[in-house]
């Protein structure tokens, strides 16, 4: 089978084709990501509006350049996915209608994938992990630990009370004059820095739960900022001050991974795969730290390479096939979704701004 995905749900215009090889490494026929960073860099965040007229402008040339790579037409395609949420809706839209267009024209499935889902089944799509596992998802809106039993089949453990572990690294780049994005850029200021110069929490280090806080963290940084005389910071200040965010949000994850890892051996004794996966995952120190406590454990961790860890659509179009395997298609009448949780039914975390 050969599948489309297209992925529009924040600052990436992507499409990509898969298929369903034996061979991991076949299965990506095509994959082509267009950043928006330049356009977002001058606000030091994204701005929705510019993001949904940018996927607009790009989405055509995009697709068209997918199949061009895998060197198939759309009368070749098996199905289409793309993102249905959760996102910027206006970026989520454009992404909708061109799959429904296609799969219109074409006469062919279309599948509105949830953004979480591509994440989490990314790490099936590079290897041959089975159900269940136990994923930490982290990016920039979304700061998650579930149980993954199978194909919309998810259990959430944890959620963020405040801010997603992204967005804190975005926020606490601004803070510290480092620009956007801001992962990329505290781990890059990080290196060499001390740690322990200055004095940052640890939220919600030993409580039984898997909840995350990240605001009051963010708040440390500001406060120490503002101690230093504001920016321009000078010396190994903005140095430092990275490096100690860095290992608290590092060490906030590991105890918070910890607690879930107990709580998904309750559940699924005897399973011992621990994923991380999202945007963050890509932080090399994030995924030392996790190595570390997944050998404690007796675990194994699962790592997507770089590439896929950030937003692209070729996770999406590995979710559109493993939900086509299982005929789970969707009507053109689909509703593109701001907000759309992988487990439905779970509880809401304690304090305001949940994240989906």
């Amino acid at each position: 089978m050969l599948v489309l995905g297209i992925e529009t749900s924040c600052d990436e215009t992507a499409a990509a084709v898969v298929t369903d090889a034996e061979i991991p490494a076949a299965r990506i026929r095509a994959s082509v990501v267009l950043s928006q960073i330049a356009d977002h860099a001058p606000y030091e965040g994204v701005v929705p509006e510019v993001a949904a007229r940018a996927h607009l402008a790009q989405i055509d040339g995009i697709v068209r350049r997918a199949l061009d790579e895998a060197k198939i037409g759309f009368v070749d395609l098996d199905a289409v996915a793309a993102t249905g949420g959760p996102g910027l809706i206006g970026g989520v839209i454009v992404g909708v209608m061109t799959a429904k267009a296609i799969a219109a024209v074409r006469d062919i499935p279309f599948i509105a994938v949830n953004h979480l889902e591509g994440h989490a089944l990314t790490e099936r799509l590079t290897g041959t992990l089975e159900f269940p596992f136990l994923l930490l998802l982290v990016s920039g809106g979304h700061c998650q630990l579930l149980i993954v039993e199978g194909v919309g089949k998810y259990m959430r453990l944890g959620t963020t009370v405040d801010d997603a572990m992204g967005e804190a690294f975005d926020k606490t780049a601004k803070l510290l004059g480092l620009g956007f994005p801001g992962g990329p850029a505290v781990e890059r200021a990080a290196k060499g820095g001390d740690a322990s110069r200055f004095a940052l929490p640890r939220p919600m280090i030993g409580r039984p739960d898997c909840h995350f806080s990240f605001s009051g963290l963010k708040t440390a940084v500001r406060r120490h900022v503002e101690t230093l005389g504001g920016l321009p910071l000078h010396g190994d200040e903005a140095r430092d001050l990275a490096a100690g965010f860095q290992a608290a949000v590092a060490d906030a994850a590991l105890d918070r991974t910890k607690r879930a890892v107990e709580m998904f051996r309750a559940r699924h004794n005897g399973e011992t795969h621990l994923v991380i996966a999202g945007g963050v995952a890509a932080n090399s120190v994030l995924r030392a730290r996790l190595g570390d406590l997944a050998t404690t454990q007796n675990f194994t961790l699962h790592t997507p390479p770089p590439a896929l860890c950030t937003d692209n659509a070729a996770m999406i179009a590995w979710a559109g096939l493993e939900r086509l395997r299982l005929g789970l298609t969707d009507t053109l009448d689909f509703k593109p979704r701001p907000r759309w949780p992988l487990d439905p039914d779970a509880a809401p975390a304690i304090g305001a701004g949940v994240k989906a």
